[in-house]
């Protein structure tokens, strides 16, 4: 469904030269949901852009949906769905009247337009709502709204440019539902860019991160965790520090702290679960009373600070402006 290869993009301004993207490789199969991490300012956003053929790469070759990216941009149109971040219905439009004006812009017919309309709206709990204007929709409803924009051609692959963004917590929750539908259910490949890593998580299958324009690592979400930062097991007993001077000779285990104002101590390895009844029995044999065992796993936001730091970023290393080259 897409492959990249050496994607570049480079600003240059009187100023100065930004290399936005830097050599990027990208394969996504048929009916993937991918999601594509990275700080402010990582080359997320101009990556989407150049694949939807809204920039045009300084370097580089993509296929997209089976069509040359720079020999058939066109092609390339009629087979993808794009969403960005901001609001693509206009606020003083009716909705029915949008995506009817919409749907011409790709030579469907008036009646299969309506049709599809009508079933598009009720599939994403926007049903009744043709004659409302966009104005007065609910964020989440405007992010819906946007969704059904971007699929009403009916394409192979749909990318989403941080579709939950500014949503409260319930509209993100029914978000995650469609865009699950989206992909499980009408078989169309997703692309997804987002900050919430809680909703990379639950939602991707594959993740790729992106730092200073290049990608530093892919993988399942299961296997980035286990590879960058291991189980978290913390220990509550009255001698921590002797508990801990058993737990750092045991197999497998990292870096030991001991929390004395909690009478704890943590450790960090990989099946930390499975790894806790050996090392209660071994305290148990040396006399070390154990109080309570709790096991977290580790998150995405784990993984990510581990792959990028915890530098504060801006954006100015993801420009889409003053391009001279």
């Amino acid at each position: 469904m897409l492959k990249v290869r050496g994607l570049t993009k480079t600003f240059r301004s009187r100023r100065n030269t930004v290399e936005a993207v830097r050599g990027v490789d990208i394969d996504v199969d048929d009916g993937e949901l991918i999601g594509f991490l990275g700080p402010n300012g990582a080359g997320k956003s101009t990556s989407i852009r150049m694949l939807s053929t809204l920039l045009r790469p300084t370097a580089g070759e993509a296929v997209v949906g089976g069509c040359d990216l720079l020999a058939d941009p066109m092609g390339v149109r009629r087979r993808i769905g794009y969403v960005g971040q901001g609001n693509g219905a206009g606020l003083n439009q009716r909705v029915g009247e949008e995506l009817e004006s919409h749907a011409g812009l790709y030579d469907i017919g008036r009646r299969e337009a309506r049709r599809r309309v009508g079933d598009l709206l009720d599939r994403y709990e926007l049903g009744g709502m043709a004659g409302r204007k966009v104005s007065t929709l609910s964020g989440g409803q405007r992010r819906r709204l946007d969704i059904v924009m971007g699929v009403l051609h009916q394409p192979s692959l749909v990318f989403l440019d941080e579709p939950s963004a500014a949503l409260d917590p319930q509209s993100r929750s029914n978000l995650w539902d469609h865009i699950r539908s989206l992909n499980r259910e009408q078989g169309v490949t997703v692309f997804l860019t987002t900050h919430y890593l809680d909703e990379a998580d639950a939602l991707c299958e594959r993740i790729l991160v992106i730092d200073g324009g290049k990608i530093i690592d892919e993988g399942t979400p299961d296997g980035l965790k286990r590879k960058v930062a291991g189980d978290l097991v913390t220990i509550a007993s009255t001698e921590p520090a002797a508990a801990a001077e058993v737990a750092a000779r045991f197999p497998g285990a990292g870096d030991v702290a001991v929390d004395e104002t909690t009478a704890s101590f943590r450790l960090r390895g990989s099946h930390g679960d499975q790894a806790v009844p050996d090392l209660v029995r071994a305290l148990d044999d040396v006399g070390v009373p154990v109080s309570s065992v709790r096991t977290e796993r580790p998150t995405l936001d784990d993984v990510f600070l581990s792959l990028t730091g915890r530098t504060l970023r801006d954006d100015s290393g993801d420009q889409t402006k003053e391009e001279t080259a």
